[in-house]
């Protein structure tokens, strides 16, 4: 018999979410965010999903290539560009895009014998202060690309740090008008949270991430608020049930103990799975539907929940840890973390499953 957690991979929910993007951001171009693995989601798994997307988006060369060694034709951007020159032929020969987001990129383009150019999106930094040209580099920047053999056509990027705020878009806004008033190119501003402003972010080219698997990027609106729908749902089952006197404590460190009498369930799923280890006793998580507190330490193969508002609940019962009825973003602000790094942590011992009844 094998373990019973399984994750879900709901491709009508994703092509969903990609529906909505587009009434959000009518008339831009979408590139869906695929990095990581596509948030943990599996990037072979969904791509069925994203069919209808203008290109796709993501961090990792050798993804980017298996994706093209597999027939995908349409745009992909790599979202920190290229780390070496040694890189560009293989970005070329397969007609990849590049971020360009610092004056050492700048130059390995212009000297870059390329059999092809490239497509490349100059990133401008406006205040996040990782990546990204400063503003009063930026058209010196761009004069440069467009000069430079190497280099097909240019877009401009920008990446909010403060989009999910009232107040986070004017400034960068303003900022990245100043730094690029004039130039004649396409423009890039809005990721998931921009994508929900984009009335007042607007641009031609939106980045959507995390919405398109089902979580928000905002700590004050939920996902159903913003129409998405969750992709992945992590399920499990109880594999044991202990009937704790008052005193008594669960798990490693005793750091539940009981009240009064009570049941406790053992789920199957530990921080080897990708649960986060910090989630604290009250965590939420549905047993047979109902939701129900964790009740001591996550330890490496299992957690414990407190079933007494369950009590017809037994082993083999059935166990959600985030996704249907749900929401990630839920059980991430109670373990003190955001809905991306549980969808991202989800462990490779895990078994997938997918809903393959969406994309084309």
């Amino acid at each position: 018999m094998t373990r019973p957690l399984v994750a879900h991979v709901d491709l009508r929910a994703l092509a969903g979410n990609l529906a909505r993007v587009r009434a959000a951001a009518p008339g831009a171009k979408v590139l869906a965010v695929v990095k990581a693995n596509a948030y943990g989601h599996g990037v072979s798994r969904v791509l069925p999903a994203l069919a209808s997307a203008d290109g796709l988006a993501l961090i990792e060369l050798d993804t980017a290539l298996q994706l093209r060694a597999r027939g995908y034709r349409r745009p992909i951007l790599l979202l920190e560009g290229f780390f070496d020159a040694a890189e560009l032929d293989d970005i070329a020969a397969h007609s990849l895009a590049v971020v360009v987001h610092a004056a050492e990129q700048v130059r390995m383009l212009e000297q870059a014998p390329l059999a092809r150019p490239v497509d490349v999106y100059l990133k401008i930094n406006t205040g996040m202060n990782r990546l990204g040209i400063a503003t009063n580099e930026a058209r010196t920047a761009a004069e440069r690309l467009v000069r430079a053999p190497a280099v097909a056509s240019l877009s401009l990027m920008m990446h909010f740090a403060r989009a999910d705020e009232p107040d986070g878009v004017a400034e960068p806004l303003a900022r990245f008008a100043s730094a690029c008033a004039g130039l004649p190119y396409p423009r890039s501003f809005a990721n998931s949270a921009g994508v929900v402003r984009y009335r007042e972010v607007g641009g031609d080219v939106v980045r959507p991430g995390v919405m398109l698997y089902g979580a928000t990027p905002f700590a004050d609106r939920s996902a159903e608020s913003l129409g998405v729908a969750p992709v992945m749902t992590l399920r499990s089952k109880l594999i044991g049930v202990q009937s704790l006197e008052p005193g008594a404590s669960v798990g490693y460190g005793g750091t539940f103990a009981a009240a009064q009498p009570m049941r406790i369930g053992v789920i199957a799923c530990g921080y080897a799975d990708g649960y986060p280890r910090h989630a604290p006793n009250g965590t939420p998580v549905l047993v047979d539907g109902h939701r129900v507190p964790m009740a001591g330490r996550v330890s490496m193969d299992m957690i414990t929940v407190d079933l007494s508002s369950v009590p017809r609940a037994q082993v083999g019962s059935d166990v959600v840890l985030w996704g249907d009825a749900l929401p990630v973003d839920e059980v991430a602000r109670a373990a003190g973390t955001v809905g991306y790094e549980l969808l991202c942590a989800v462990a490779p011992r895990v078994p997938f499953t997918v809903r393959a009844d969406a994309g084309g």
